[in-house]
């Protein structure tokens, strides 16, 4: 078992099928500051696995009998904040991705993603950095009606800021690129939160991508 440091990330992995997590048990053994510290088959046991494995980062399927992935996502989100869930399935439907997104999820990928990329994300989430699969991006900016978007009062500053997060910037890289304190650019960031309505980057993104916010 590899030595746990305060940099190794704890991953916990919840899917039905036991051939992909034993697939995804290989990629984060492969990864020195990855280690595996629970599995779960349902939404079900992974809300009750996460008081004792304590992972930094899930690997959550959506699609599983007893309690789906977006369910467990909300509850786990709910109770455990400190925990990044990354939506990872072989589905790639707009409501799917806007209602994990919703729940607190704060990436979505699929699961032909890469082993190099999946490992990327998983280090970005722990971060709480997003990472959507460009088959999700396209799902969201997908227009679905032809209802007047909304007016959310954003500034022009607000507007950079918001671009940058789209990019995956982080508060202290936004702060660099725009020549901004950190404590600014995260006053920046909340506002546009709550302009927008919404819990956390990976929502704003989405909406930004789906109300074409940025260019």
């Amino acid at each position: 078992m590899p030595e746990i440091t305060a940099n190794t990330i704890r991953v916990m992995i919840v899917d039905d099928h036991d051939m992909v997590r034993r697939g995804l048990a290989v990629i984060l053994r492969i990864n020195s500051d990855m280690i595996l510290v629970g599995e779960a088959s349902t939404g079900q046991e992974a809300v009750m696995l996460c008081a004792s494995a304590r992972p930094d980062v899930i690997l959550m399927d959506l699609v599983m009998p007893e309690m789906d992935g977006i369910t467990a996502t909300r509850m786990i989100r709910e109770r455990y904040p400190e925990i990044q869930v990354i939506a990872l399935t072989s589905f790639q439907e707009r409501q799917l991705v806007q209602d994990v997104l919703k729940a607190g999820a704060v990436s979505y990928l699929l699961k032909n993603v890469s082993a190099e990329d999946l490992a990327e994300a998983i280090r970005a989430a722990r971060g709480g950095l997003s990472t959507l699969a460009p088959e999700a991006i396209q799902a969201l900016i997908r227009p679905t009606d032809q209802n007047a978007c909304p007016a959310y009062d954003l500034t022009t500053r607000e507007h950079e800021v918001l671009a940058l997060l789209v990019q995956g910037l982080n508060n202290p890289e936004i702060a660099e690129r725009l020549v901004i304190s950190r404590s600014t650019a995260k006053a920046h960031v909340s506002n546009i939160l709550a302009k927008l309505n919404v819990t956390n980057r990976a929502e704003a993104i989405s909406l930004a991508l789906q109300r074409d916010l940025v260019t």
